[in-house]
């Protein structure tokens, strides 16, 4: 079977995502890392976005890390990372696009936003969306497993946890740690920390905080 290339830059949480399951099926693949303030040319042909992740495998090529992280479930099924009922992949779905739609632009807008006020409604914002995932997700689907989905792992554990691997640098710029009162979602991060293929490819706190000060401090005009 033809070798997987993964382009990816270290801080991108998207690229982490499909590395993660890389990591987790135990696929051999090549990293390529891209810088993204200075792509190389021919970038495009690989991802016409011009974005990461982006995934050769022989002669096609597949980009946006939900679709790559299913195209890689298919192709390579074992371990699987979906659940087998229709109704349990549509869940998955509807929490993979929970997380694109509302979590990740949340989270973003918190780091991202220079005033006050903004700030303060994007931490309210996102404390919804965790109180969401505390109520609706976890305590309703894990039961007393440790995972999105209890006792197996699964490609919904994978598209939230890169953001939590970062949320050292929303606490140490913007004061939001995760809430005490959410102790599943407490527990769901801790489980996920553990897990090999999550330790393979971790970084420290302060990577991110070095990192993503761009993004938190506001550029002066």
């Amino acid at each position: 079977m033809a070798k997987i290339q993964i382009y990816s830059a270290v801080v991108c949480p998207y690229a982490h995502r499909s590395r993660l399951v890389l990591q987790e099926k135990g696929i051999d693949f090549d990293l390529i890392e891209i810088n993204l303030q200075n792509k190389p040319e021919g970038f495009t042909d690989i991802s016409p976005y011009g974005k990461v992740p982006a995934l050769a495998h022989g002669e096609h090529r597949v980009w946006e890390s939900a679709v790559i992280n299913e195209y890689l479930d298919e192709i390579f099924p074992n371990p699987p990372l979906l659940p087998s009922s229709a109704i349990a992949k549509a869940q998955a779905r509807i929490w993979i696009d929970f997380a694109n739609t509302r979590f990740v632009p949340a989270f973003s807008a918190l780091l991202r936003s220079p005033e006050v006020a903004q700030q303060e409604a994007a931490k309210q914002e996102l404390y919804k969306h965790l109180e969401f995932i505390e109520n609706e997700g976890l305590r309703k689907l894990s039961g007393d497993g440790p995972y999105w989905f209890g006792e197996s792992i699964s490609l919904v554990d994978f598209t939230f946890y890169p953001w939590f691997e970062r949320w050292p640098a929303l606490k140490h710029y913007r004061g939001f740690g995760i809430p005490e009162e959410f102790t599943r979602l407490r527990q769901w991060k801790k489980a996920l920390k553990q897990r090999e293929s999550v330790k393979a490819i971790a970084n420290s706190k302060d990577f991110y905080i070095e990192r993503y000060a761009r993004f938190a401090t506001p550029v002066p005009v």
